[in-house]
C-alpha cells in the first residue's frame, strides 16, 4: 500500500520491477497495458484469476526508466475498503509479487541512479515535514542542492588526489605532479566551507525537530502568562500564586514557518516541599537541552544583580538568552533605581537583548516573536545556503574535516606523497558517505528502515 492503513476514499497499491507490468496486464482486460504508452491512466475493472470482478480501479502506468525506481511501476487505485486493499495485494502475491521491505520504493531509485542517497533521506524528511521550514529544506535537499555542494567539494580534492597518485608511480625520479601550495590554498577553502556547514546543523536540525525554547525565571514572574500571551490561548494554568508551575508544559508555537517548542517551567527558588524540588530540577535539565533560553523576571521587583545570579546558573555555551523584564506596566521598586543596580542593568543590556514587554497586556509580544527568530537564526532560510539537517551528514561532515586538517598538518611538516593521498582519500570516502557513493549494506538498511512500506 502507498497510502495509508484503514479506509478511505482511495487505497493505492504500487508494483515496481521489471514484471510489474506484465503481471498486472491479465487481470486487467480493459485494455492490453503492455502496449500502451508510459505515463497514462486507465479505468477499468481487476479481476481475479476465475475473472470475479474485485472492484474497478484506475491503473497508472509508468515505463523504464521514466518512473520514480526506474523500473516499470503500476499503481492500482482501488477504492479504500480495507477488504478490496487486501484482495488486490493478495491477488498481486499469487501472481508472483512480493511484499516491499520498508523503503524499497527509495532504496530501488538509490541503487538505480535516480537519486543519490542524500536525496533518498530528503524524501523521508519530506514525508514527516511539520512546518514550512522543514518542508522548503527537504525540498532543497530532494532537489540534489546539498548534494550539488558536496559534489563539487569532491570533485576539487579527487583532481589533487590523482596526481598525487601519479607522483607514487614516479616515486624514484622524485617528481611532483601536485603543486602544493595549490593544494593547501584549496584544503583550506574545503576546510571552511566544510565549517560553514558544521555551524548550519545547529539551524538545520532545529528546523526538522523544532527548537527548544524554555521559559524560565523565578516564581511568579509571569512566565505562564507569557506563554498563554503567545500562544494567544489559556494552555497554562495563571495564579497570583508563587509557585503555580511544579511541572513542565509544553506547547508548539509556529513563526515564519518554524516550530518552536515551547517548555513553561516551574520557578527558580530554594524549593519548600519535595514536588517544587522536582520541578526546579526539571527546569534546570530543560535549560541544559535547550536551544533558546527566554528568562522572565518581574521587572518592577527583581534588581538586576538577583538577574545576574541566576544566569550564571543557567549559563552554558550555544545557548542563545533572551531576557525579558515582564510587568512593565508597573512602577519599578525604589531599590531598583540606585547607581549599582542601574549598572549592572547596563552591563546585561550589553550582554543579552532584553524586551521591556506586559504579559498581562500583551504589550510587544511581537517584538518577542521576532527577537526568537532572530535567535532561532531564520535568516539563513531566506538565503539559498546549503542547511544540513542530517546527523548522519553532519557526522561524515566532521570526519571529513579532521582527514583535510590531517591533509594541513602533513603539508606543513612536508610528509611523504603517499601519506598525503591516504588522507585525502580519507576525506573523499567521508563525503562519498553522505551522497553514497561509498555505502555499506549496514548504512543501507539502517537508513531505509526507516522509511514507511510504501515508499
Amino acid at each position: 500500500m502507498a497510502t495509508p492503513a484503514g479506509a478511505g476514499a482511495i487505497g493505492i497499491v504500487r508494483l515496481s520491477g521489471p514484471q510489474a507490468i506484465t503481471l498486472l496486464n491479465p487481470l486487467f482486460r480493459a485494455k492490453n497495458l503492455t502496449q500502451v504508452d508510459s505515463h497514462t491512466l486507465h479505468l477499468g475493472y481487476l479481476r481475479d484469476e476465475q475473472g470475479v470482478v474485485l472492484d474497478q480501479v484506475l491503473v497508472s502506468i509508468f515505463k523504464a526508466p521514466n518512473s520514480y525506481t526506474r523500473e516499470n511501476v503500476v499503481e492500482i487505485s482501488c477504492h479504500g475498503s480495507r477488504y478490496i486493499q487486501q484482495q488486490v495485494i493478495e491477488l498481486c502475491l499469487r501472481q508472483g509479487a512480493r511484499l516491499a521491505r520498508e523503503g524499497e520504493f527509495t532504496l530501488r531509485a538509490f541503487l538505480n541512479g535516480q537519486l543519490d542517497l542524500s536525496q533518498a533521506e530528503a524524501v523521508a524528511d519530506l514525508i514527516a515535514a511539520e512546518s514550512a521550514a522543514a518542508h522548503q529544506l527537504a525540498l532543497r535537499q530532494m532537489r540534489g542542492g546539498f548534494s550539488d555542494e558536496i559534489q563539487r567539494l569532491r570533485e576539487q580534492l579527487i583532481h589533487f588526489a590523482a596526481m598525487i597518485e601519479l607522483e607514487l608511480d614516479f616515486g624514484e625520479e622524485d617528481v611532483e605532479f601536485a603543486n602544493r601550495q595549490a593544494l593547501e590554498q584549496l584544503v583550506l577553502e574545503l576546510t571552511q566551507l566544510i565549517k560553514q556547514l558544521l555551524d548550519s546543523f545547529q539551524l538545520g536540525n532545529a528546523i526538522k525537530n523544532g527548537v527548544p525554547t524554555v521559559l524560565a525565571g523565578r516564581p511568579n514572574a509571569g512566565k505562564s502568562t507569557l506563554l498563554n500571551a503567545l500562544l494567544k490561548e489559556e494552555r497554562a494554568i495563571v495564579s497570583d500564586i508563587a509557585g503555580t508551575t511544579r511541572d513542565t508544559i509544553e506547547a508548539i508555537l509556529t513563526i515564519e514557518g518554524v516550530q518552536f517548542r515551547l517548555i513553561d517551567t516551574a520557578g527558580i527558588r530554594e524549593a519548600t516541599d519535595q514536588i517544587e524540588a522536582i520541578g526546579v530540577q526539571k527546569t534546570l535539565e530543560q535549560v541544559a537541552k535547550s536551544s533558546i533560553l527566554v528568562y522572565v523576571y518581574d521587572a518592577a521587583a527583581l534588581p538586576p544583580s538577583a538577574v545576574q545570579a541566576d544566569l550564571q546558573q543557567l549559563q552554558r555555551e550555544g545557548l542563545s538568552i533572551v531576557l525579558v523584564a515582564n510587568k512593565h506596566d508597573l512602577p519599578p521598586h525604589p531599590a531598583l533605581q540606585t547607581p549599582t543596580e542601574q549598572a549592572l542593568q547596563t552591563q546585561l543590556a550589553e550582554q543579552f537583548p532584553i524586551l521591556h514587554l506586559s504579559a498581562k497586556t500583551q504589550t510587544h509580544i511581537d517584538t518577542l516573536r521576532q527577537q526568537l527568530a532572530q535567535s532561532a537564526q531564520l535568516h539563513a532560510l531566506s538565503t539559498n545556503a546549503t542547511i544540513v539537517t542530517n546527523a548522519r551528514h553532519y557526522s561524515a561532515l566532521h570526519s571529513a574535516l579532521d582527514s583535510l586538517h590531517a591533509v594541513l598538518s602533513g603539508l606543513d611538516q612536508g610528509i611523504s606523497s603517499d601519506f598525503l593521498a591516504l588522507d585525502i582519500r580519507h576525506a573523499l570516502h567521508h563525503l562519498g558517505e553522505i551522497t553514497g557513493e561509498i555505502s555499506t549494506d549496514d548504512l543501507l538498511g539502517h537508513i531505509f528502515s526507516k522509511f514507511c512500506i510504501g515508499k
